[in-house]
C-alpha cells in the first residue's frame, strides 16, 4: 500500500537486521504498522498496531472480513466521502483517504490523466495483494503508549519523523524516545527508523534515499535523505 513514509523499498535492507536474533514463537509488533509495508513480509505471531481509527478499520475489513474494496472512486465521490465522513463506513473512508498525493491522508485526488495511469487500479492491486500475507497479523487501534507488549518482544517503530511533514495528529517526540527507553530496559529489542535520534540511541544501519514528494522534509533536501535505523545504547 503506498503509504507516506512507507519503508517498502528499505524492508529487505532492514528486516535481516531487525529480525537476525528472531527467536521461535518470539513476537514482533510494530507501533505505527501505517501501510503494513514491513510487517506483510514477517512470518510468526505478528502484531500490527495504529491509533488511525479508519485506517485499521480498513485492514480489519480487509484481512478478516473479505471485504472487496471498489476499484475506482470518481474525484466527486472522493470529495464527498472526503467532506462527509461521518456518512460512510469507516472501512470505506480509510481507503478512500490513503488514495491520496504522496499516500498522505486526503491530500487530493489523483486524477489518471490522458489514461496514462490508473491510480484507483494500481490503489486497488497493491492492496489486495498485500492481503494474503497478512493472514493471522493480529490488529490493534491505540496510542502506542497504551499498548501491552507481550514479553521479550521484538518492536519496530516507524514513527512520524521528527522534521517532515506532519500527519493528522500531533505527535510527541521526546515522549516516544522515551518510551522506546522504557520498552528498551523492559527487555524487549526495539528498533527505531528515523533520520536523527538522541544521543543514547545508536545507528545500526543508514543508506541514503531520494524521493521526490513535495512533502518530504521541512528542513532538510526534498531530493535526499539518509535513513537511520536505531537501538537504544544501554
Amino acid at each position: 500500500m503506498k503509504y507516506m513514509g512507507s519503508k517498502a523499498r528499505f524492508a529487505k535492507d532492514l528486516l535481516p537486521i531487525i529480525l537476525k536474533d528472531r527467536q521461535p514463537n518470539q513476537t514482533y509488533l510494530e507501533p505505527f504498522a501505517g501501510g503494513m509495508n514491513m510487517i506483510d513480509k514477517v512470518g510468526g505471531i505478528r502484531i500490527a498496531n495504529d491509533q488511525h481509527q479508519e485506517l485499521m478499520a480498513m485492514w480489519q475489513a480487509l484481512i478478516n472480513e473479505n471485504w472487496d474494496p471498489p476499484q475506482l472512486v470518481t474525484e466527486e465521490e472522493y470529495k464527498h466521502i472526503k467532506y462527509n465522513q461521518e456518512e460512510y463506513p469507516k472501512h470505506l473512508v480509510g481507503y478512500v483517504g490513503f488514495n491520496s498525493f504522496g499516500g498522505k491522508w486526503f491530500a487530493g485526488y489523483r486524477r489518471d490523466k490522458e489514461g496514462k495511469r490508473d491510480y484507483w487500479g494500481e490503489h486497488y492491486r497493491n492492496i489486495t495483494k498485500q492481503v494474503p500475507n497478512l493472514d493471522g497479523v493480529i490488529l490493534s487501534c491505540k496510542s502506542y503508549l497504551e499498548l501491552d507488549i507481550p514479553k521479550n518482544s521484538i518492536v519496530y517503530c516507524d514513527p512520524p519523523y521528527a522534521s517532515t511533514t506532519k500527519y493528522r495528529d500531533a505527535f510527541n517526540h521526546d515522549q516516544f524516545w522515551d518510551w522506546c527507553r522504557q520498552q528498551s530496559k523492559a527487555g524487549h529489542q526495539v528498533f527505531i527508523s528515523e533520520y536523527d535520534a538522541p544521543d543514547d540511541f545508536k545507528c545500526i544501519w543508514e543508506k541514503g534515499s531520494k524521493t521526490t514528494f513535495s512533502w518530504h522534509a521541512e528542513n532538510l533536501s526534498t531530493k535526499e535523505s539518509v535513513e537511520r535505523l536505531f537501538v537504544y545504547k544501554e
